[in-house]
């Protein structure tokens, strides 16, 4: 007997991938995302390549799994992939507290993110 195996809730001809509790702002995340969002994978991989900022390492590893993903996975042609989501969203925050003067603490907070990443491939003659 057993469960029903739940639907796909991507269509035929997307692929995704997530990244969870990265020890990064949820703000500083969504920059790089915003960078790739909507771009051909092709030019999304060489922009994460030569970005300054610390997580587009993480980034770019997470755009080559979803790639993966949709290659092996689900049978896509990989040079006609786009980017058509890169969410980003909270995780936990670990709290700490930093001694002040006069007997004093100062709170300090640690952000964790979480990022999606969903290619579809698309149709000729989109760029």
């Amino acid at each position: 007997m057993g469960k029903k195996s739940t639907p796909r809730r991507l269509a035929d001809n997307e692929a995704k991938a997530e990244l969870r509790n990265v020890r990064i702002s949820p703000i500083k995340l969504n920059l790089v995302a915003a960078l790739i969002r909507g771009m051909k994978v092709d030019k999304a991989l060489a922009n994460l390549t030569f970005s300054k900022k610390r997580i587009s390492n993480d980034v770019k590893k997470l755009l080559e799994s979803a790639v993966a993903n949709a290659e092996n996975n689900h049978g896509l042609d990989v040079d006609s992939l786009v980017i058509v989501e890169a969410s980003v969203g909270k995780g936990m925050v670990m709290k700490r507290f930093r001694a002040r003067a006069k007997g004093r603490g100062a709170k300090i907070l640690k952000p964790f993110s979480n990022m999606r990443i969903v290619v579809r491939e698309a149709e000729e003659g989109v760029e």
